[in-house]
C-alpha cells in the first residue's frame, strides 16, 4: 500500500503549542521572531535522549553538540587537523597504547563546577558502563565496565591517562574522542542525580550537565527544544541569547513560516522549496556537504532478502537518477558506497542503475519469477516517505509488492534496532571523521546473536560476516594512509556487491534564512551544526 496523504500531512501539527503559529502563517499574519532569539523549523521527531552517552540520532546529537564540549574536535575546513576542546594538548606513547591528555585550565561547567580530568574520566566510564547505542565507539578499544577504572584514570585534576587494548592508527583513536559519546559531563552534578545505579541517565535524557555554548532549557518530544546561551563559555559567549528548534514536519510548511517571518531558519527544505526560494532575494540558502548517507537496510531474517540474487535485483530496481532529479535535487547526490565522498579511501563508483530486465532475471534465478511481498518501515516525513513511494513504484514493475509501514522517527528506529523489520529506510551519519566509523557499522558483525553488545548496522540486518569483519578490523591497525585507503576501496567494492544495504544518496544540507540572519555553521557531520555564531 502507499502511504496515506493524511498520515503525511498530519506531521504539520506536531503539538498544540504550534496551533497559533501555524494559523498565523496560513492566514497571512506575520509574527517576527524575538530579536535575541533564533527560531529554527526542523524535523526533530527522531530525538530519543539528550544524554551524550545515549544520543545516537541526527537531531539529538546536533543539540548535544551545542550543549556539551568533548575532549577533542577538528577543523571543519580540513578535518585532518585535530583541535582541542576540553583537552588542551595530547600525545601517545611510543608503545602506541597509552595516551595522555592535559585538560584546559579555567573551564567551568554550567553549574559553576570546574572541569577536571576526573570529570573527563567519569564521562568515559559512564558511557562504557551504560553501553547504549553509541557505546561501541569506546568499547572497541577494549574498555569494559570491569577494566575501565584502571585503563581510564585521572592521576591529577589536569591529566587524563587512557590505555587502549592494542595499537591502532593514533588519528583513529583521536577521531573517536570527537564523537558525541565522548562529551564531558559534570560528574558532581550527574552523581547527585543517579537513581538505582543509572549513572544519571534518566536525568540527562531531558537535562544537561555540560560546559558547552548552550544550556538545555527544555525538550518536549516531537515538539521543540530550547537552549539558553552560556554567557561564561570559555571560547566566547554565543552571539544570541536563545535558540528554539521547533518540530515542523513538512518542508512546504517550513518554507511558508520562513517567508512569513515566523522562523529564522528552515532546515528540511526539498527540491520544490529550494527552487522557489532561490528567486526570493530576501532569502539566503546556505549549503554544506555532509557525510550522511540515505540507505535501505534489508533484514537477513527474511528468507527472500537472504538470497544474494534478490539483494542484487532490488539494488537494480531503484531508479536513482529519477529520485535524485525529481525528489532530492539540491539536497542529495547519488552515492553507492558506505564511505561518504571526502573520507580516506572513499569509493565513488556508482555501479547500480535501474535495470528491469536484469533484475527480473535475477529474481527468477532466486525462485521469485513473479516477485514477492515485503514491508518497509518509513519515517512519515519527507523525503523518506517520498523516496519510499518511488522505490515502491519501481519495485512493483518486477512484481515486488512493497508495503510501507509509516511511523515517527523514534518508532521506526526502535523497531529497526530490535531487528524486527523487513526493510528500513533511513540515514546514517559518521560519528567521527575516520573511515572506520562507517566501515565498522556497515561491515562488521562480530556476534550475530540477539544478546551481543556490538549492535552495528550489519548486526541490525542480521548479516553474519566473520571474514569481512576480520578485514575491517585489520584496516584500523594500518598506519600507512595509502595502504589503508586501498584496503577500504577493496572492502567497499565487496560490500557493494554482496551486502544487504542499498546505499543510495549522500546529503547536501541546506539551511534557508533571511538575509539579515547569518552565522549558522553547517559542519561536515550532523553533530557539528553550530548555533553560537548566529546573529540577527
Amino acid at each position: 500500500m502507499k502511504l496515506s496523504t493524511k498520515i503525511l500531512s498530519g506531521t504539520m501539527l506536531a503539538g498544540l503549542s504550534f496551533a497559533v503559529v501555524m494559523t498565523g502563517a496560513l492566514t497571512g499574519a506575520s509574527a517576527a521572531t524575538p530579536k535575541d532569539t533564533v527560531v529554527m523549523a526542523k524535523q526533530i521527531d527522531d530525538i530519543i535522549s539528550l544524554d551524550p552517552a545515549e544520543s545516537f540520532e541526527f537531531s539529538g546529537s546536533e543539540a548535544v553538540g551545542n550543549i556539551y564540549d568533548r575532549l577533542l574536535s577538528y577543523d571543519f575546513k580540513d578535518v585532518s587537523i585535530i583541535k582541542g576542546q576540553v583537552a588542551e594538548s595530547w600525545a601517545v606513547a611510543e608503545d602506541g597504547l597509552t595516551y595522555t591528555f592535559k585538560i584546559r585550565k579555567g573551564m567551568k561547567f554550567h553549574s559553576g563546577n570546574p572541569v577536571t580530568a576526573t570529570d573527563a574520566a567519569y564521562s568515559l566510564h559512564r558511557a562504557i558502563a551504560l553501553n547504549k547505542s553509541p557505546g561501541f565507539i569506546l568499547t572497541q578499544f577494549g574498555f569494559t565496565k570491569d577494566n575501565m577504572a584502571d585503563r581510564i584514570r585521572a592521576p591529577d585534576a589536569e591529566t587524563l591517562l587512557i590505555r587502549v587494548e592494542k595499537p591502532v592508527a593514533p588519528s583513529f583513536f583521536y577521531y573517536c574522542l570527537t564523537a558525541t559519546v565522548a562529551s564531558v559531563v559534570d560528574s558532581k552534578l550527574v552523581k547527585s542525580k543517579e537513581v538505582n545505579g543509572d549513572f544519571g541517565n534518566e536525568f540527562l535524557k531531558t537535562n544537561s550537565a555540560a560546559s558547552g555554548a548552550y544550556v538545555l532549557r527544555s525538550w518536549k518530544a516531537k515538539e521543540s527544544y530550547t537552549l539558553d546561551a552560556n554567557e561564561a563559555y570559555w571560547a566566547g559567549k554565543p552571539k544570541n541569547k536563545r535558540v528554539v528548534v521547533r518540530h515542523i514536519g513538512e518542508a512546504a510548511t517550513q518554507r511558508l513560516m520562513l517567508e512569513k517571518g515566523d522562523v529564522d531558519y528552515a532546515r528540511n527544505l526539498e527540491k520544490d522549496q529550494i527552487i522557489g526560494l532561490a528567486a526570493n532575494k530576501s532569502i539566503v540558502l546556505d549549503t554544506g556537504v555532509k557525510g550522511s548517507l540515505m540507505y535501505l537496510g534489508m533484514n537477513q531474517k527474511n528468507a527472500a532478502l537472504a538470497k544474494p540474487e534478490v539483494r542484487q535485483a532490488l539494488k537494480m530496481l531503484v531508479d536513482y537518477k529519477s529520485i535524485e532529479e525529481n525528489i532530492l535535487k539540491g539536497t542529495r547526490t547519488t552515492h553507492q558506497a558506505f564511505l561518504p565522498k571526502g573520507f580516506l579511501g572513499a569509493l565513488n563508483d556508482t555501479p547500480y542503475s535501474f535495470d528491469l530486465a536484469k533484475a527480473k532475471e535475477l529474481l527468477t534465478k532466486a525462485g521469485y519469477p513473479d516477485g514477492f511481498s515485503i514491508t518497509m518501515d518509513v519515517r512519515n516525513v519527507s523525503p523518506y516517505a517520498d523516496v519510499a513511494q518511488a522505490v515502491q513504484a519501481s519495485w512493483a514493475k518486477a512484481g515486488v509488492k512493497l508495503e510501507l509501514i509509516p511511523g515517527d522517527g523514534k518508532q521506526t528506529l526502535t523497531k529497526y534496532r530490535a531487528r524486527n523489520h523487513d526493510i528500513y529506510i533511513g540515514d546514517w551519519g559518521p560519528d567521527y571523521q575516520d573511515p572506520h566509523t562507517n566501515a565498522e557499522t556497515f561491515a562488521i558483525n562480530l556476534d550475530n546473536s540477539d544478546t551481543t553488545k556490538s549492535k552495528t548496522l550489519a548486526w541490525r540486518n542480521t548479516w553474519d560476516i566473520p571474514e569481512m569483519s576480520k578485514k575491517t578490523l585489520a584496516a584500523v591497525e594500518e598506519r600507512d594512509p595509502a595502504k589503508r585507503a586501498a584496503t577500504y576501496l577493496a572492502l567497499q567494492k565487496d560490500h557493494q556487491a554482496t551486502s544487504p544495504f542499498v546505499v543510495m544518496f549522500q546529503q547536501i544540507e541546506v539551511a534557508a534564512h533571511p538575509a539579515n540572519v547569518k552565522g549558522f555553521i553547517i559542519g561536515p557531520s550532523f553533530d557539528v551544526n553550530l548555533y553560537s555564531q548566529i546573529t540577527k
